[in-house]
């Protein structure tokens, strides 16, 4: 499977955590939409199908992230 560059990943992470942050999810039709397109290019950027999957993804692949960190593992 391809995977998109770190540079890419760690972006998206970055507008998708601050947006979370700033609780877009309640905020005006614009900024969900804009929450909403960051959750499904992580998702195709990382070819997973739910945001969760593609934040724990993403985040293994960037620069610095350990192979055995348990935040990868399934409970």
């Amino acid at each position: 499977m391809l995977m998109a560059h770190p540079a890419v990943l760690d972006t998206l992470v970055e507008q998708y955590d601050t947006l979370r942050i700033l609780h877009a999810e309640e905020g005006d039709e614009g900024v969900r939409q804009r929450m909403n397109d960051v959750a499904y290019t992580l998702c195709v950027a990382t070819g997973t199908r739910d945001i969760d999957t593609a934040l724990v993804t993403a985040r293994h692949h960037l620069p610095g992230a350990r192979p055995e960190d348990d935040s990868v593992l399934t409970a």
